[in-house]
């Protein structure tokens, strides 16, 4: 199996675009958005983020279709824990 050689324009592009989402994310904490308006901005950034990381840093981009299944089916899970976290959550009584 051959490896896929990354250009090391593409890394410093990933690095500057992580380094705008840093500073992004430190300008969105220091703001006073109304309602739960923070939680949702501070998420968006940090999935953007976590995407760039796990593309680029980890080769997922350019890697075989077992692992895109592998990173799917991760992902499906997540979703299934969250799910069953918020179940629990929102039925208790003391909300």
């Amino acid at each position: 199996m051959s490896e896929h050689i990354v250009s090391l324009k593409v890394y410093f592009t990933i690095f500057i675009a992580l380094m705008v989402g840093t500073a992004l994310t430190v300008w969105a904490g220091l703001q006073d958005f109304p309602g739960p308006l923070n939680v949702i901005v501070a998420l968006t950034i940090a999935v953007i983020k976590a995407t760039l990381v796990v593309l680029y840093f980890m080769h997922v981009r350019y890697s075989s279709r077992l692992i895109w299944v592998v990173f799917a089916s991760a992902l499906f899970w997540l979703g299934i824990l969250f799910a069953l976290t918020f179940g629990d959550y929102w039925t208790r009584g003391w909300l």
